[in-house]
Formats: C-alpha cells, structure tokens, sequence
C-alpha cells in the first residue's frame, strides 16, 4: 500500500494537504488515485512515439489534478475540474503492463507528481511482473528537487516544460510567480540525474532530458528569456538535452479572459526558432505552424483505465 502524505509537499505548492484523512490539495487530488486516460499516444516528439502512423506508441497515462492552474490548459478537463475514475496501484499496474503489451516504446507518466506514492508503489509492482521499458516523467516544470530526487530509480526520460521566465506572467497565467525559480532548479537535478541523452538503434530515447518550451501569442520576449536562460542551464550544469519549441498553442478554456485568445504567427514563431539556433539549442525538435489542431488534445473519455 502507498503512504499517504498526511501534510502534502510533493509539489512547490507545499499546501499541507492530509491527503491520508481524504482532504484535497490545491492540484484538486485527495486519497485517491484518480486516472482519466491509458492508450497508445502518437503525438509525442518522434524520439517517444516514433511515426504517426505506426501501430505503436508511447504509452500514456494522464492522471486526474495538476499542482498548476494554467489558464490556457488544453487538458483542463482532467487538470482543473477533476474527470477521470478512481482506481488502485493494483490497477495502475495493470495499466503499465497491458500498455506495453500493445507495443509501447515507453510509459508516459502524464502530470503524475500528485500522485507520487501510488506511481512508484505500482511501478515496483510491474517490474517486479516484467515491466522493462523506459519510464518518461510528463511534468509542467513544476517540481521540487525532493520529488526530483525520490524518482531517480524509477524515471528514465524527464519530458519537462519551461513555460516561462517571467514570475509575473507565471503570476498571471498559471497561478504560481515561483515557477521559474521552481522549474530552473527542478530541470538543473533532472539532467544532473540522467545525464546527456542516450538513444536505442532503433531511435528511441533511452534516457535523458526534453525540455519543452510552448510559445504564447503576444509574449515572445518571454520565450526568448527562456531560451536564454536554457542556454545557460546548459552551460552550467555541462549536461546536453533535447529541446522541444512548440507551436501549438490553441486558446482553450480561460485564454481569451488572458488576452490569448488566438493562435501564435508564424512571425513569432519564427523569431522563438531564430533565437534557439542563434544560442545553438539545436538539438531537439520544432514544430509546423499547422501543428496548432485540436487533434493534439486527445478524447478523455476513460479509455484504457
């Protein structure tokens, strides 16, 4: 059985949940794990998925709550207003080996940090019944260097963003003006943890570090002071990663009450790709202005769980 926290602190949020006593916590989780969707994902970097139009895939699993409240959240109905259906490590474990039967390349954790305890204990339990494939973290960046840590046997691949480097945009979007200092130190313990990026022969990460940046329409400067700062991280820490520059911003939920109710331009997209070559973050992927489609938001409808 998981231990529950009894005064939560596995997010920067630090509310002090007693999660054991059912209370709930400011990422919407309370005693129970809770998992909206399992299935074979297709739109994830080439080096997770693989081709689009194969029959595998990287194996997801988007868990229920998230320690953020992005305004523009395209998954907001599983983050923000609780969909998904409550179930056990038993059946989390279940989940895992089923998904690698159908072919994962990997298991995709989805925003599974407000669900730690359960994560690892059903993680123990599949590889204990045969589970070998690599483990990818999904995360917002918003991470404490304690839950870093206490991953560390269980986590392969981190598939982290660095959504800003402004607290007052972080303030206004997401509801937390400590995210960059929380994001920046969370990314400089992942890559310490992993180390340079190890591919398979088939193409497929192994192990190591993507960080993905989303550009917003209307704050470019701010994409920018993330690039810059992520040059820096790799100066730093002299450890290389992926980078992932995504253009698929879509207005959902509250976006447009943020003045983000369009799509970015290939204008400010292109300026974002120009000052990542210019710093030599190359190594990575970027996207096609026609990836801002609805189809990247897959249907929550309890499928797999």
């Amino acid at each position: 059985m998981p231990v529950l926290p009894t005064c939560c602190h596995l997010c920067p949020r630090a509310c002090g949940a007693d999660r054991a006593a059912g209370k709930t916590g400011v990422c919407g989780a309370g005693g129970t794990l809770r998992v909206a969707r399992a299935a074979l994902h297709h739109w994830e970097e080439p080096c997770l998925s693989g081709d689009p139009n194969a029959p595998t895939g990287s194996g997801t699993v988007f868990f229920t709550g998230c320690a953020l409240g992005c305004c523009y959240c395209q998954n907001y109905a599983i983050s923000q207003q609780g969909l998904g259906k409550d179930i056990d490590e038993n059946r989390l474990c279940e989940i895992f080996l089923e998904l690698q039967e159908k072919g994962a390349q990997n298991i995709n954790l989805v925003t599974a940090t407000q669900w730690l305890p359960w994560v690892t204990a059903a993680l123990e339990k599949a590889r204990r019944r045969g589970l070998h494939l690599p483990v990818v973290y999904n995360t917002g960046g918003y991470e404490t260097i304690e839950t870093v840590q206490a991953l560390k046997s269980y986590v392969d691949i981190w598939l982290t963003d660095y959504k800003y480097a402004s607290p007052a945009l972080a303030a206004e979007l997401s509801r937390a003006a400590d995210y960059p200092a929380a994001a920046d130190a969370a990314l400089c313990e992942m890559l310490r943890q992993t180390g340079a990026p190890v591919f398979g022969e088939d193409g497929y990460l192994r192990r190591g570090v993507i960080v993905r940046h989303l550009a917003l329409p209307g704050h470019v400067e701010d994409s920018l002071a993330v690039l810059r700062r992520l040059a820096e991280i790799r100066q730093e820490v002299g450890v290389p990663f992926l980078t992932s520059l995504m253009s698929q911003f879509t207005p959902f939920y509250h976006a447009d009450e943020h003045k983000l109710g369009r799509r970015i331009t290939t204008y400010e997209y292109r300026k974002v790709v120009d000052a990542a070559i210019a710093l030599g973050l190359t190594d990575g992927y970027m996207q096609e202005k026609s990836s801002a489609r609805e189809e990247y938001t897959p249907p929550f409808d309890l499928e797999g769980v």
